[in-house]
């Protein structure tokens, strides 16, 4: 097959880009760490003893808005350690008059949206995972796993204690991290550590290890060295419980149904089979905690993306579900016991050691007898084998089997399928300095429902510095390609996607960098016959006070290759083959993050299919009395004009938000959604109380009602308490 040559090619190029010899690029910057044998009390005041024999990592370099000279603010950051925890001490001097930025007291906030000190570990030395802590200046805490080399996954939540201490010229940030917390591979003395500030009143990102300003600073291509008077201790025996009890009711009014009551029990448990290995266990697992969906007016041709915000899925979730591209995703936990309840799981997830790194889950989900559906179980496994400096191999493997179930013949619907399976192998560049990123994979798909053409290719390679960004990506999805445990919302296509982008940086100037960014994205069917293509050009405008200004003027062809009613309302379809071209305008603006008062609109107008219009108008707007409480208005408004029996139909989405948080450790949001196109208004109120590290008690109360006088469709109410032991 010619797009198996071209995948080989492909890997070929990504191979040689990757072969030079790398040595660490900021080998050079080391800091010592040595062991007290003094209690370190964390209270945000630099008198422990440990602090006053400690080496200092200073002279911090500027990232943004430029990376050629030291920062302009002062951070001055102290480390050490005994048997149980690592501590740090960062002391975060203010540049300019004026009260810290920040958006609120919450937990994992907005990097860019608030003053904020980072540090970043890679206990492994690959560059390209580990684990990052921080703070903002008003204390809520960051904690977050790196994968890839430089992506953040905030929801991996640990045990630690930090406090931030606020000083006329300063705010100090202190941390104690315990080492059952984190995986390393025991022995290694050294470890890549690097220290991220962000100061919105000076509009100024620093780090002591020098980052190149077109990549964040958790890049751990970029990490300096932390240098151990001995090797960092064994953490012994590491075996968590987090029990959970859940009492609730909820009622259908559509329906007419009695009031259904909830009493629920169940429990996740965490074992460290070694220091950088977990088994992760769930039975009877719950989520009804999870925050709603944020809804969009659907005008697609195929089916949207709604990311995962499950806890147990999303922990370790890069080496499952990062297998692929953003379209062509074999693994996708969404698909797994959303509408069907779970009866219990496990995964086994970290490094083997240096080189090899393994996910394994398996979950099952019980029956639903008045649908019909079977018991199912989901099995994934994923293997990495880390080769040359940053890159790896990873192979995939996704099994989904009902379980006693037996039809009398393969039904069409996936799920009363007997089985659905995907296999998948990929290569993943990242040179030594980041500058060349790629990937390279092939799959297979295996399904009692026939078809020959089950296999998917695609590969990309993509170079980015500070003033350019080059890109090429091609893909091919068989037409019975099927990953019913996956993400592949259209199959039977060549996709071929370049970009080329550059940035002027002026000086002196209120703008600090802007330029092109061209792009095409066509798509042909598998004998090599167009059916879509979109080109565009984009104009970027990044300020020096952060500010963003995005144009961009774009040409669209369409060929539908199925029936489609383009307001997506269950009214006439456009029929298959006909061809649509209209073009489209649009112009975003976003405000610097600086402000109490924040804002963000965008207007897109253009032709529509049909030879019909739409003028599309966002807004975002916030206010915040810091750091305690956050009100938010977000609105949508489509307006479509199609000839025929559409005519013109309008579409309002307004979703208005308030978060208070009125201590680190106590949230209330309460999240309101108007959908004119679905009609439904949704109100979504979630409180948290985290009493203990990583122990919550939630109340969560849900209403959905349909927009006319404003009756209730269903509505629900659930308490619910975890608590963490650590045995």
């Amino acid at each position: 097959m010619k797009f198996l040559r071209w995948l080989q090619l492909a890997g070929s190029c990504l191979l040689l880009t990757n072969v030079v010899f790398a040595q660490k690029v900021n080998n050079k910057y080391n800091l010592s760490i040595r062991k007290t044998s003094q209690p370190v009390q964390i209270d945000g005041i630099v008198n422990d003893a440990a602090w006053q024999e400690a080496d200092k990592a200073r002279d911090f370099f500027m990232v943004l808005p430029m990376d050629t000279s030291f920062a302009n603010i002062k951070t001055e950051v102290q480390m050490s350690y005994d048997d149980h925890f690592i501590y740090l001490v960062a002391v975060c001097y203010h540049g300019r008059n004026g009260n810290y930025v920040v958006e609120s007291l919450r937990r994992d906030f907005a990097f860019q949206k608030n003053d904020n000190f980072l540090f970043f570990f890679d206990p492994f030395e690959d560059q390209t995972s580990g684990f990052s802590f921080g703070a903002n200046a008003a204390g809520a805490q960051w904690d977050g796993f790196i994968y890839e080399g430089g992506k953040m996954d905030l929801s991996w939540d640990h045990k630690w204690i930090s406090k931030v201490v606020n000083y006329e010229d300063r705010w100090v940030f202190e941390a104690a991290v315990p080492f059952k917390t984190i995986r390393y591979k025991k022995g290694i003395t050294n470890w890549g550590i690097n220290f991220s500030r962000n100061d919105l009143h000076a509009f100024e990102k620093s780090s002591w290890a020098p980052v190149p300003r077109q990549f964040p600073t958790v890049s751990l291509a970029y990490t300096g060295n932390l240098v151990w008077d001995a090797p960092p201790p064994s953490t012994g025996a590491n075996i968590s419980l987090i029990p959970y009890v859940l009492g609730g009711l909820s009622k259908d009014y559509d329906k007419g149904t009695p009031t259904d009551y909830r009493k629920d029990i169940g429990a996740d448990a965490k074992i460290s089979i070694t220091s950088s290995l977990n088994l992760d266990l769930t039975v009877n697992p719950d989520f009804s905690q999870v925050e709603v969906d944020r809804q969009v007016t659907n005008l697609d041709r195929f089916e949207l993306f709604f990311p995962e915000r499950r806890q147990f899925f999303l922990e370790n979730a890069d080496i499952f579900g990062n297998f692929g591209y953003a379209n062509i995703r074999p693994f996708f936990s969404r698909r797994i016991g959303l509408n069907v309840p779970i009866q219990f799981g496990a995964r086994l997830s970290g490094k083997l050691n240096k080189d090899w790194r393994i996910g394994l889950m398996d979950m099952q989900t019980k029956s639903v007898p008045e649908r019909d559906l079977p018991v199912q179980n989901f099995a994934v496994l994923s293997l990495q084998r880390k080769v040359f400096s940053r890159s790896n191999i990873g192979f995939l493997f996704v099994n989904k089997q009902s379980i006693n179930y037996e039809p009398d013949k393969d039904p069409v619907t996936p799920e009363h399928r007997q089985y659905n399976r995907t296999l998948g192998l990929e290569y993943n560049l990242a040179s030594p300095g980041n500058y060349w990123t790629g990937k390279a994979l092939v799959l297979k798909s295996f399904s009692p429902v026939g078809g020959n053409r089950t296999i998917t290719t695609a590969a990309n390679l993509n170079y980015t510095s500070r003033q350019l960004f080059l890109s090429w990506q091609h893909e091919y999805v068989g037409k019975d390609f099927q990953a019913e445990v996956g993400y592949v919302p259209r199959t039977g296509y060549l996709k071929f996607n370049p970009q080329a982008g550059y940035l002027f940086f002026p000086k002196k100037s209120p703008v600090l960098s802007h330029g092109p960014l061209l792009q095409t994205i066509y798509y042909t069917n598998e004998q090599g016959r167009k059916t879509d293509y979109e080109h565009s050009l984009t104009y970027r405008t990044n300020f020096r006070n952060q500010a963003v200004l995005n144009a961009y003027v774009s040409k669209t062809y369409i060929e539908l290759l199925m029936p489609f009613d383009p307001t997506n309302t269950g009214s006439d379809s456009l029929a298959t083959g006909t061809q649509h071209h209209f073009n489209t305008a649009y112009i975003e603006y976003i405000s610097k993050p600086k402000s109490l008062f924040t804002y963000a609109a965008n207007v897109r107008y253009g032709g529509y299919y049909n030879d019909g219009s739409r003028l599309q108008l966002t807004g975002e707007f916030g206010y915040r009395f810091q750091p305690y409480v956050g009100i938010t208005m977000s609105s949508t408004y489509n307006d479509i004009r199609v000839p025929g029996t559409w005519g013109r139909r309008s579409f309002w989405l307004v979703g208005p938000r308030v978060d208070v948080t009125l201590t680190n450790n106590f949230y209330f949001t309460a999240f309101g959604q108007y959908n004119e196109q679905t009609k439904n208004v949704n109100l979504n109120t979630r409180l948290q109380w985290r009493y203990k590290p990583a122990s919550d008690f939630f109340i969560v109360y849900t209403d959905n009602y349909l927009p006319e006088y404003m009756s209730v469709k269903n509505r629900a109410l659930v308490a619910k308490f975890t608590y963490w032991f650590s045995l």
